[in-house]
């Protein structure tokens, strides 16, 4: 069975003559084990197509299923507890707690989330990430990039079932954007999960096993 899936789903904005078709009639699924790259232009939905995969926002039309769950008449609280034990998120602004070190941002997950990687899981995952230095720091101490790696480790740490990551290597050097990748790669297998990446950066394509490009709300598969 899928772990996502798009069933003729559709986002619309506005109302009247105003209306904006950012997402146009989607059908698509994603599998258990599969890294997943969604390229395209800025404005052309992906970033819709994302949110709606994750459930921070609801298909106009169609519905979106979840590890077989419908998303389309769950209210805010039943939503609200996929995202928590199914989905992790890599967004462009890294999302950490101001007033937590990088330790206790961990320690919050713990609190909230049961299952997450071992102690010996983490330790690996933070010196793969080169964060392992950094966490008696506040978020507000540490560069971008810093701050980005910190955000990977986060949504990784809770192994969720769906990983979306929009544009996870954009304030990243070259190397460390590979190195992150070969991590993602690493992670989407040995988990077996489910990874959507949305990236302006075609160096990264080698790490996809499927690659679809959206144009104008329209999704298409290029490989």
């Amino acid at each position: 069975m899928p772990t996502l899936q798009f069933i003729d789903a559709s986002k619309t904005f506005g109302d009247g003559h105003n209306t904006i078709k950012a997402l146009k009639p989607t059908t698509f699924s994603a599998n258990e084990g599969e890294l997943i790259a969604i390229i395209g232009p800025s404005g052309s939905g992906k970033s819709t197509f994302l949110t709606i995969a994750g459930g921070l926002q609801t298909a106009s039309e169609g519905d979106v299923l979840i590890n077989g769950r419908s998303l389309k008449n769950m209210r805010e609280k039943e939503l609200a507890q996929v995202r928590l034990q199914d989905i992790g998120f890599i967004l462009q602004a890294s999302n950490l707690v101001p007033f937590l070190t990088v330790d206790k941002q961990f320690s919050l997950l713990d609190r909230v989330k049961q299952h997450n990687m071992s102690p010996e899981e983490r330790t690996h995952l933070f010196q793969t990430l080169g964060i392992e230095h950094l966490l008696q720091q506040l978020p507000n101490d540490l560069s971008g990039g810093e701050r980005q790696r910190v955000a990977i480790a986060k949504a990784l740490y809770t192994k969720p079932a769906i990983l979306l990551a929009d544009e996870p290597t954009a304030s990243l050097d070259s190397d460390r954007a590979f190195e992150v990748m070969s991590l993602l790669q690493k992670q989407t297998k040995l988990q077996n999960n489910t990874t959507i990446v949305v990236t302006h950066d075609t160096r990264l394509i080698p790490y996809f096993d499927k690659v679809f490009k959206m144009t104008d709300g329209v999704l298409k598969q290029e490989n």
